[in-house]
């Protein structure tokens, strides 16, 4: 190796080990972390020989490398911060060209956990496919063009996109990556009911074929074809690989050449001439007063702040994907809609949580229980304006995918009645146990506060579901005494105890939020 691909590893290998000096918690969290990986890929292993023979090994294999390779190429975008190798502009001041730097910093890449757990998955593969002299042969380089293709295509991506990801519109990217493991997830379930259903992973075998000659996992579906001696394809297939390795670590010189080359933002920015600021704006939708100098400020913290933008995200996507999904697997019950109202009544807990050090100019404002409950009045408004409506739509959408119309009105009532009650205990639980939320990092909760992040989130939902039970023991009583025709009261029923109790809920709350105003500053100002 040249000196410059020998520094680029040494360096990979000073940030680890420098890195798992940082802190306790940041080695004891790496330290796990390599143990389920290698735990899980040694699991994998084992599981991919023993496939060997099987009918469906090969579109097993197939279809796993190329989800791990699909996995490669999304890292860079949704955990921008998860390697700090892969800003190539931090090495863009040093004296290197492009083709050695390339070079270098793919050799760099093989070191980690992800390398592993790919080297891993493709041994396997190649062992459970494999079949005389010449498919052993083949696997050696189908291994090595696999491992190559996934770094190079993660490096590609990243290098294309470190501009975008390293602005605060990248970071806001990484929000999404709590929608996309939630909708992964749900998929990946519903594609595994589905394959039971059918007749298991014979339904793969068209995907397989087409994935075959897709790189990287070609390389894996090579050593198939040598093995059934099918030479030609095999060959393709290779050069598929090859040629798409070839491209990908062409379309990385080619950013990194772009980065060394062109202005950064700041250069770009100093050189714009300085524009005037719109001032007109349209006509204004909140309330006049504190209260919507409140809920404007709230939503505000839902658009910009990076922690309370990931929060909501996960929460409407999981409020949807897990009434909808049970829907589409004929196990649902139109009840599960309730589950959107839950998820975003959470976001009513620890509201001032997201104001970290900067509550102290929220406290400035309040001098008395009144104040306090116009701001908490302000709060729990702008999160009806988004919770409400979704809530809705959501169970109006299991409404439609279930048939079930007439429990319309009943469900809906439900919903809005347990919204109500999270708005209540939020409230309380926002004054009684604040806590920090970090700033920087993946940590919703200080160090030293999780506990009570646990009584202020899981006792505010018990109590929230206790609230809930005078509505629950009408709904129960209609069905149980014959009167199903009557449920549609529950709407009516459910929407004006749900105002009741967020009012009584806010009230109750305002004097103790007046009066712990020092206390509160202090839990949330120790992010």
């Amino acid at each position: 190796m040249t000196t410059t691909t020998v520094t680029l590893v040494r360096l990979k290998l000073a940030l680890l080990r420098n890195g798992l000096r940082g802190s306790t918690g940041r080695r004891a969290a790496y330290i796990a972390t390599l143990v389920v990986v290698l735990l899980v890929a040694a699991l994998q292993l084992i599981g991919l020989i023993a496939l060997r023979g099987s009918t469906h090994a090969v579109t097993l294999c197939v279809i796993l490398t190329a989800v791990l390779a699909l996995g490669w190429a999304v890292m860079p975008l949704f955990f921008p911060s998860g390697d700090e190798t892969l800003d190539p502009t931090r090495l863009l001041m040093l004296p290197l060209r492009p083709r050695p730097l390339v070079r270098g910093l793919l050799i760099a890449s093989l070191v980690g956990i992800g390398p592993l757990f790919t080297l891993c998955l493709a041994v396997g593969a190649v062992i459970a496919l494999a079949h005389g002299a010449a498919a052993y042969a083949v696997a050696v380089l189908a291994v090595a063009l696999t491992l190559l293709t996934c770094v190079a295509l993660a490096r590609a991506v990243a290098a294309a996109n470190i501009r975008l990801l390293t602005s605060r519109k990248g970071r806001d990217l990484a929000v999404l990556s709590g929608l996309v493991i939630a909708v992964g997830a749900q998929v990946v379930n519903f594609g595994a009911q589905k394959l039971g259903s059918s007749g298991g992973l014979g339904a793969l075998d068209p995907a397989g074929d087409v994935l075959a000659w897709i790189p990287p996992a070609s390389a894996i579906g090579a050593v198939d074809a040598v093995s059934h001696g099918s030479y030609g394809v095999a060959a393709a297939r290779l050069v598929l690989c090859a040629a798409a390795l070839a491209g990908l670590l062409y379309a990385w010189q080619r950013a990194l050449t772009r980065l060394m080359t062109s202005p950064d933002g700041s250069t770009l920015q100093a050189a714009e001439p300085t524009r005037r600021r719109r001032t007109s704006r349209g006509p204004r939708l909140l309330p006049d007063g504190r209260t919507g100098t409140v809920m404007e400020r709230a939503l505000r913290y839902v658009w910009r702040d990076p922690k309370t933008k990931a929060a909501w995200v996960t929460s409407l996507a999981i409020g949807l994907i897990v009434p909808v999904f049970n829907a589409l697997q004929g196990t649902g019950s139109i009840y599960f809609a309730c589950f959107a109202a839950g998820m975003l009544g959470i976001q009513m807990y620890n509201q001032f949580g997201q104001d970290t050090s900067a509550f102290w100019m929220v406290a400035m404002t309040i001098s008395s229980p009144h104040d306090a409950y116009v701001e908490l009045r302000g709060r729990a408004l702008a999160l009806l304006t988004i919770t409400l409506p979704y809530a809705t739509l959501v169970t109006v959408v299991t409404t439609a995918m279930l048939g079930d119309w007439r429990a319309l009105p009943e469900v809906l009532g439900l919903s809005f009645a347990l919204l109500g009650a999270m708005l209540a205990t939020g409230a309380w639980s926002s004054a009684r146990f604040p806590y920090s939320i970090p700033q920087e990092g993946y940590k919703n909760v200080a160090p030293g506060q999780a506990g009570l992040a646990w009584i202020s989130i899981f006792g505010g939902m018990v109590a929230a579901a206790l609230l809930c039970a005078p509505v629950i023991a009408v709904a129960i009583w209609l069905h149980v005494s014959g009167a199903e025709s009557a449920t549609w009261l529950l709407l009516p029923v459910g929407a004006a105890y749900g105002a009741g109790i967020t009012v009584a809920g806010l009230r109750l709350a305002a004097p103790r939020t007046a009066a712990r105003l020092p206390e509160i500053l202090a839990a949330v100002s120790k992010g």
